[in-house]
């Protein structure tokens, strides 16, 4: 099976660790049932993501909203790179 490796996706650029100003958003597509994430600002870019560079999947901090609605910072686990490490 595929080994994973973590990195921890929280801090942006222009909010450092203020979990509360994270601008980085997940909007829940209700027709394909799937999460879009998006960093709409140059403010809201992952900033000293751990172990970014070499893993498989990360943990990423954003706000969830849902058909127009904000229900505030969620944790998503995304995959980054394939059993080769090659970037998705």
């Amino acid at each position: 099976g595929m080994q994973i490796t973590g990195a921890y996706a929280q801090t942006e650029l222009g909010h450092g660790s203020n979990v509360r100003g994270l601008q980085t958003t997940a909007h829940y597509d209700v027709e394909k049932h799937e999460f879009v994430l998006n960093t709409p600002t140059l403010d809201s870019m992952k900033w000293w993501p751990s172990s970014m560079a070499t893993a498989t999947h990360a943990v990423v901090y954003a706000q969830l909203i849902i058909k127009g609605k904000e229900y505030g910072v969620h944790v998503f686990m995304v995959q980054l790179r394939d059993e080769n490490l090659e970037p998705l």
